[in-house]
């Protein structure tokens, strides 16, 4: 009896190990497709092809709408950004780019939500027809060590940010290569192209 014991013991621990790896295996998996799930799945019909980004998008990824749709000069001072950075070990993700009305819409509807009003919410997401993200002008850059990486190279490429408490949102200002980047705004809020 006790030789039947020690196989079915030794095959329940080794059983309990397997399913705890899988456990582990799984629980990653499912963070980095929920995360990307969540980003798209949480907006309803609107998906990629509205400007959501999936997960790990970088500047060079031409299959996204969110990067493909953004501007051509904006898009190309990203990607020489992007090969410099990568030089330096650095990889620009798209953490959101170019994005459809709608998009813009249901994400001001978002804001309004989380905030408690219009005037709280423009802070954060601007409207459709004041949107830089909706004119394809406009790009969030994550991670947080991309974006900053990216802020301290404004002078090579021009991108600068805009408003001060969005750390990961640039937009092209040619100028800049020459003349620095432009004082940021506090918030879209206080932007006068968003005030139309």
């Amino acid at each position: 009896m006790s030789s039947t014991l020690a196989p079915r013991a030794m095959t329940r621990r080794l059983r309990r190990g397997l399913a705890a790896r899988a456990v582990a295996v799984l629980a990653a998996l499912a963070a980095a497709l929920g995360y990307r799930l969540l980003r798209i799945r949480d907006r309803g019909a609107l998906g990629v092809p509205d400007g959501a980004v999936p997960y790990r998008t970088t500047v060079f990824d031409d299959t996204v709408p969110g990067v493909a749709n953004l501007d051509p000069p904006l898009l190309a001072a990203l990607r020489r950004a992007g090969a410099e950075a990568a030089r330096e070990g650095v990889t620009l993700y798209v953490n959101s780019g170019w994005r459809s009305p709608e998009y813009q819409r249901q994400l001001r509807r978002e804001a309004v939500a989380e905030y408690g009003s219009e005037a709280a919410a423009s802070r954060w997401v601007s409207t459709p027809e004041t949107s830089a993200h909706v004119a394809g002008r406009a790009v969030d850059i994550g991670p947080p060590a991309a974006a900053a990486w990216l802020s301290e190279h404004v002078a090579a490429h021009g991108l600068c940010r805009v408003y001060a408490n969005e750390p990961w949102h640039f937009e092209l200002r040619p100028e800049a290569i020459e003349h620095g980047p432009p004082p940021m705004y506090a918030n879209p809020a206080e932007d006068p192209r968003t005030r139309r």
